[in-house]
């Protein structure tokens, strides 16, 4: 048998998905504490929107890809075999969040009775046709996906409208410094892809600032995590203007869309080819978008759990310089270098200036 496959010479097979379902997909990134899960709620209620559902099978293969584990057509076969089966399994309520507290579930979505209709509808083979029908609009939510989502573009081309979501690093750093404490704890319900780097094994995002990952603390790990992201993402972004793509992608600034959301609000729907409607306005209101300020939320129990704190005065500058307290007090003298330039970076990129 091995003789056989050797002159079949498989490695040199192209892996491919010729066949797909037609449908657009929307992708709503970005790091820990950015806002996806104000903004995905509010997509989600656009009509012929499904609900929101984490990609994490899309994340773990460009995870890979990005430690050269796999190469780009196998990736990319990969992606459209995972978006398609979501596709298809969400338009028969199968693998599909019943759970009552979850920010995924069902009942958490602006339509919910859509998925208990269709518990009950044919399924299976009659699925084909209701997307042609239908144009259902399958929509994930990822973590720190841009930076590598060079076979995610590749791979679902016109399909894909991807919405970037960022944020100021201050705001940012609370959740990602919990992220950081959470990655130390032996718990098999962390499903970050590792590699081994002088026998200790780290998260895939390591990869090229393995030694400053271990001589820093919690903190300062954060800021040159933000930093990284940061940065990959900007050089992909560049990367993208220069080559011809099909898909579209959309930065969306938190503090501008919660104080001011119309713009980005009509961007998202021309992309998607679909309408605001009294069901998204709602949800638009339940999320506190639009507020007269950046640090103002919804209470909810998982965004205190990663950080979130209600405002304690009304000067967005100072909501800022508490956080940057926070840093100051736990980061080294080189960490906070960066964190203030990163800050200032995104402060004359999104907020017109460096805030004083």
């Amino acid at each position: 048998m091995e003789d056989v496959l050797q002159k079949l010479n498989l490695k040199d097979t192209a892996i491919v998905r010729d066949v797909e379902f037609g449908n657009k997909i929307v992708i709503v990134d970005g790091q820990p504490g950015c806002g996806k899960t104000m903004l995905s709620p509010i997509v989600a209620a656009l009509e012929r929107v499904e609900l929101l559902t984490f990609a994490y099978e899309v994340e773990m293969v460009c995870a890979l890809q990005f430690l050269q584990k796999i190469d780009q057509d196998t990736a990319q076969t990969l992606i459209k075999l995972f978006t398609d089966l979501r596709i298809y399994n969400l338009m028969m309520s199968r693998e599909t969040n019943f759970r009552l507290t979850d920010s995924s579930s069902v009942f958490r979505d602006a339509k919910p009775f859509r998925y208990l209709k269709r518990l009950f509808q044919a399924g299976d083979e009659a699925i084909t046709e209701r997307i042609k029908r239908d144009k259902p609009i399958l929509h994930l939510t990822t973590h720190d996906l841009l930076g590598r989502a060079g076979s995610v573009f590749s791979a679902l081309g016109k399909k894909l409208v991807f919405i970037e979501v960022v944020r100021h690093p201050l705001y940012m750093l609370k959740q990602e410094v919990l992220n950081m404490e959470s990655l130390f704890l032996s718990d098999p319900r962390h499903f970050e892809v590792y590699f081994t780097y002088k026998n200790k094994a780290f998260p895939y995002f390591v990869r090229g600032w393995e030694d400053l990952y271990l001589k820093s603390n919690l903190v300062e790990k954060a800021i040159y995590l933000i930093e990284s992201m940061t940065k990959r993402t900007k050089a992909f972004k560049a990367k993208l203007k220069e080559r011809q793509t099909a898909a579209k992608l959309i930065t969306v600034p938190f503090e501008c869309f919660v104080i001011d959301p119309e713009s980005y609000m009509e961007k998202i729907v021309d992309s998607l080819e679909t309408k605001i409607s009294s069901v998204t306005r709602r949800m638009m209101r339940k999320q506190n978008v639009p507020r007269k300020m950046y640090a103002e939320g919804v209470g909810l129990k998982i965004y205190k759990r990663c950080g979130w704190e209600p405002p304690v005065s009304a000067d967005e500058n100072y909501e800022l310089q508490l956080r940057r307290q926070f840093a100051e007090n736990k980061a080294s003298k080189e960490a906070m270098q960066v964190l203030d330039r990163i800050s200032a970076e995104y402060e004359e990129e999104y907020l017109g200036g460096r805030k004083k």
